[in-house]
């Protein structure tokens, strides 16, 4: 299990000629995963079609002309906009999952999934009719990514598992180059099973919907369903140096000082005072941006604690999951969707 980059509630599709069937589907789903119906493989073809764009990574490439060759790029990564994701309300309508019948009318459920091979979504064969066969080949080619029988007892828990599984797996695939990118310098944490397992208990407990990485200090923002955000600050030992270090430098009060080295404490000072480390704007007031850290034993020793999220500190204001969920039911969501597919 790793730690997607970014995560948020997106749009589970449904296809299936029986308009009576989707209608108690889309009822029984939990109301947290919003979905979209469709019994005509045409219409949903077109839908996936116009709502699909693509958004570059937060990369830039160029070279030391002085100092390297034309073959040893350098590779900057602009963090702050992942971030700031969680401004557009458009997130939500992202088709990361589609849930589709085999047997109908206009083309089968195979077939379908073969015309959209080309985007990123998820796919499950949700079907009474296709034999185990035809389903293990579709999975041997990567036209579908999951089975499930509709006869079975338990399938409508199945599949809100798998859902859930596969909008996982769809942030995971959709970044991992940028993850991979930024998890060999100060984000190591994204590779690290044991603080993904914290990272989903801190949901759990706190009602969290969406994450993402934050720059300065590095760590995860979290929101919960109102927009609500707290600071999941992660640091490593090198990490706790540094800010001993830049406290050190900056003259801060003893007690600080020896908080630090001592592992006491874990700053996340105003970003005024200097991306979330110690200035002598804090001065003897320190501990008031101050916490006790937790400590996770993963690929290295991490430290991490959580902070309430001033939202001046955002460019913009954040758009809820629950303003979403509102305007979904009043029927004032556009039809129209938008599928990240980051590509370097």
């Amino acid at each position: 299990m790793r730690l997607p980059l970014i995560s948020h509630p997106t749009t589970v599709v449904l296809v299936d000629d029986s308009d009576s069937f989707l209608k108690s589907l889309s009822f029984q789903l939990d109301p947290l995963l919003p979905n979209k119906t469709f019994h005509d493989t045409a219409v949903a073809l077109d839908w996936f079609e116009r709502s699909t764009r693509r958004d570059e990574l937060p990369l830039h490439v160029n070279h030391d002309s002085l100092n390297q060759t034309p073959d040893q790029p350098n590779v900057a990564v602009d963090v702050r906009r992942i971030h700031r994701i969680a401004e557009q309300p458009q997130r939500f309508t992202i088709p990361s999952v589609l849930v589709v019948d085999y047997s109908m009318p206009q083309m089968n459920g195979i077939e379908f999934c073969e015309a959209l091979a080309h985007l990123p979504t998820k796919k499950i064969l949700f079907t009474g009719a296709a034999d185990e066969k035809i389903a293990v080949d579709a999975f041997n080619r990567g036209l579908i990514d999951r089975y499930i029988k509709k006869s079975d007892d338990d399938a409508l828990d199945r599949l809100e598992l798998e859902i859930n599984a596969m909008q996982r797996a769809f942030f995971l695939d959709h970044a991992q180059t940028l993850a991979d990118l930024l998890a060999l310098h100060d984000y190591s944490f994204l590779r690290c099973q044991a603080m993904a397992g914290v990272v989903q208990e801190l949901y759990r407990r706190h009602g969290f919907v969406e994450h993402y990485l934050y720059p300065s200090p590095a760590g995860i923002l979290l929101f919960d369903r109102y927009g609500r955000a707290k600071l999941m600050v992660i640091e490593t030992e090198q990490g706790m140096c540094a800010q001993y270090e830049v406290a050190r430098d900056n003259d801060a009060p003893h007690s600080l000082l020896l908080a630090l080295s001592e592992r006491r404490v874990l700053p996340f000072f105003p970003q005024t005072a200097g991306d979330g480390m110690y200035s002598t704007e804090a001065g003897e007031e320190w501990h008031r941006h101050c916490r006790p850290p937790q400590i996770c034993m993963g690929r290295e020793k991490y430290y991490w604690a959580l902070f309430d999220f001033p939202g001046h500190y955002l460019e913009g204001p954040p758009a809820p999951f629950e303003q979403y969920l509102n305007a979904r039911q009043a029927g004032s969501i556009s039809a129209a969707g938008g599928l990240l597919a980051f590509t370097v």
